[in-house]
């Protein structure tokens, strides 16, 4: 008797670990992985290691460059002086500057807006590769143009 019973919890233990593992699925972003992150960085920062760590949890398969002229870079990609942070990324037709959470890169590719990409200016706590502790102050996320022109795309 007790054989069957057994079976039954079993049963019932197996579904609800798959309708957690389901739900933890569609909660956790989702990256376009087709799309590779190429990230052109200074060999000495910490934060930058940490935002690669991030995309790569999110999914992303990342190329990094450690570079010596970060300027040069940032110039040949078109980010505006307002809008530049420590690093550089380009995934598809697009740059993404600084700590720009993978879920809007996400959002950005699913999207394909007509701007030339997006940027996390400065270095905001909180950022991904920027936290501190338990602070999370708010900080912005700007799309920006060919022709340097900037415009809110997200808040945090």
């Amino acid at each position: 008797m007790l054989r069957p019973k057994l079976l039954v919890v079993m049963g019932l233990l197996g579904l609800g670990l798959g309708l957690l593992g389901a739900a933890a699925a569609e909660t956790a972003p989702k990256a376009a992985t087709k799309e590779v992150v190429t990230v052109h960085k200074s060999s000495t920062c910490e934060c930058c290691k940490k935002w690669v760590e991030h995309l790569q949890a999110a999914g992303f398969t990342v190329n990094v460059h450690d570079e010596a002229d970060m300027g040069q870079i940032k110039d040949d990609a078109g980010v505006p002086a307002a809008a530049r942070s420590c690093h550089t990324a380009r995934v598809g037709k697009y740059v993404v500057e600084g700590h720009v959470p993978a879920d809007l890169i996400v959002k950005m590719l699913e999207e394909r807006p007509h701007f030339a990409g997006i940027a996390a200016p400065g270095m905001p706590v909180g950022s991904p590769g920027m936290e501190r502790g338990d602070a999370k102050p708010p900080y912005e996320i700007v799309s920006f143009t060919k022709d340097g022109k900037t415009e809110l795309y997200a808040k945090r």
